[in-house]
């Protein structure tokens, strides 16, 4: 800590004095490596600055360096809670600039697979708010449900953390039965312990008093300054890309955009808990109405890798798997730009991409939703005391690598 010098409105001779603070780049109630730098009057924060300069991973710049398949493993990384939504996303701009209708079938296990992503990142989200608040009880049933989801895309992919599971103009495997089995059991175990999350905590008197009324972002003042996802529809900003843009298989589905009014850190927690719910409906709805047919464009279209018994039985899936691996060519792409978004769990997930002929991006830039809300704590947090700061993070759900230009 240190003192501030004295100026005109704060005279020394009040012995008034602000200390500095560095609240992390490792501290328990943040994610890995993030510092803010804390101005406070005693237990009152004056002001906060936050710095977003402790991982240097380059992740746009990697993304003019591997090629639209390879760079998948780097949006793994990015928002490392919902990596799926991820994979979507950057996909989903790469076969805008190329042109590529997927399959129906790709359509709707990419849209099961981010709305369970979805689940798992809003399990992390208010679980680590309540574990923050002093309700570990919640916390625990929370992150039981996340190693729920885990397994099922482990069995899915073969990995839990980074599945890697789009390619471009489709996937990397199809859904099996026994992925089809664990889903629909989530389904229906999940509601009751949604339930009881529930009962733990929207009437705990020490968590309602810790977040109602604290943090407060209005509607205008999310609209100002780009906020998405959750936390403006917690300000009453009822824009939802899933409905207003649709995009995959949304448009099939009957699903309800959660909205509250106080623009509190409860009402970013209630969203959230809500919106789990409709994540659920979504993916009951795709589950039983999965199309047939493939998963992947056609290989005679040269633009994702076969698979492998494709690659071992016939002439056409070996030239088009080495051509694409090996030559790194096969890809026809444009010399031209494209920008693509989705709902992620925490808003606005886009990637803006500059094709040059090659099979690498000219550019590659991402639009990540927590860059935009880390730069709306200082407006939060300010007049709230220290004990607050801890209540308000966990609200806006700051996920660190994003952070990372």
């Amino acid at each position: 800590m240190s003192l501030a010098a004295p100026t005109a409105e704060r005279p020394q001779s009040q012995q008034d004095y602000l200390w500095t603070l560095n609240f992390g780049p490792q501290h328990p109630a943040t994610h890995t490596t993030l510092r803010i730098v804390l101005k406070l009057d005693g237990e009152r924060v004056v002001d906060a600055i936050p710095d977003i300069g402790f991982l240097h991973s380059g992740f746009e710049k990697l993304g003019e360096h591997l090629d639209y398949n390879q760079y998948v493993t780097i949006t793994d990384r990015m928002n490392y809670i919902s990596p799926v939504a991820n994979n979507v996303a950057w996909h989903g701009a790469v076969e805008r600039l190329l042109g590529i209708d997927i399959t129906p079938r790709c359509k709707y296990l990419r849209t099961i697979v981010a709305e369970l992503s979805r689940i798992s990142d809003h399990l992390l989200c208010t679980g680590a708010m309540g574990l923050d608040t002093g309700a570990f009880t919640f916390f625990l049933y929370a992150f039981y449900q996340r190693e729920v989801i885990y397994d099922i895309f482990e069995t899915l992919s073969g990995q839990r953390f980074h599945p890697s599971y789009t390619r471009v103009g489709g996937l990397f495997y199809d859904f099996t039965p026994l992925v089809i089995q664990k889903i629909r059991s989530f389904i229906k175990t999940f509601p009751q312990t949604l339930e009881d999350m529930e009962r733990l905590l929207n009437r705990n008197r020490i968590f309602v008093d810790r977040t109602k009324g604290v943090g407060v972002l209005a509607k205008d003042d999310a609209i100002n300054r780009s906020v998405t996802g959750p936390i403006a529809r917690a300000s009453g900003v009822t824009r939802d890309l899933r409905k207003d843009e649709p995009y995959l298989a949304y448009a099939d589905f009957d699903f309800q955009v959660c909205c509250a009014t106080a623009g509190d850190c409860f009402a970013r927690y209630y969203v959230r808990m809500a919106e789990m719910r409709e994540s659920l409906r979504i993916v009951a709805q795709a589950i039983e109405s999965i199309p047939s047919g493939p998963i992947n464009v056609g290989v005679d279209e040269r633009t994702t890798l076969p698979p492998k018994s494709q690659v071992y039985q016939t002439i056409e899936g070996t030239i088009t798997h080495f051509e694409l691996v090996m030559l790194n060519r096969g890809l026809t792409v444009p010399c031209e730009e494209s920008y693509a978004a989705i709902e992620s769990p925490n808003g606005e997930l886009g990637f803006y991409v500059v094709g040059d002929g090659s099979n690498v991006a000219y550019r590659a830039r991402c639009r990540p939703p927590s860059f935009i809300h880390f730069a709306l704590f200082p407006e939060l947090i300010r007049g709230h005391t220290l004990s607050d700061v801890v209540a308000v993070l966990g609200s806006l759900n700051i996920i660190a690598a994003e952070l990372d230009r």
